[in-house]
């Protein structure tokens, strides 16, 4: 059986690949593999995680619009159709999205 991987673009710059490593319900934990166009949102993610971890839900919910505003998709490495509506977060090489 072949992992589960998609990648995560914006346009067509490669972002990262996420490669699932286990899903619940709603969640789908993966590692992160940074691509060329990592660094360009890098900042957003941090900004989410850090607003999330101290508490401020406002700033949270302000910081996952931005990610979203960057219009990002995950296209499955099958070929499937690609996500486009889901929330995502990024720390280091671990990533989680649910849709």
């Amino acid at each position: 059986m072949t992992e589960k991987s998609w990648q995560l673009r914006q346009g067509e710059r490669l972002v990262g690949t996420l490669t699932l490593e286990e899903a619940d319900m709603f969640w789908s934990d993966c590692h992160f593999a940074p691509g060329p166009a990592w660094e360009a949102v890098r900042p957003l993610f941090a900004a989410a995680r850090d607003a999330w971890s101290r508490g401020e839900e406002e700033a949270a919910v302000a910081a996952d619009e931005a990610i979203h505003a960057e219009e990002l998709a995950l296209v499955p490495a099958d070929g499937g159709e690609p996500i486009t509506d889901f929330l995502i977060r990024i720390a280091g090489e671990t990533a989680r999205f649910r849709h």
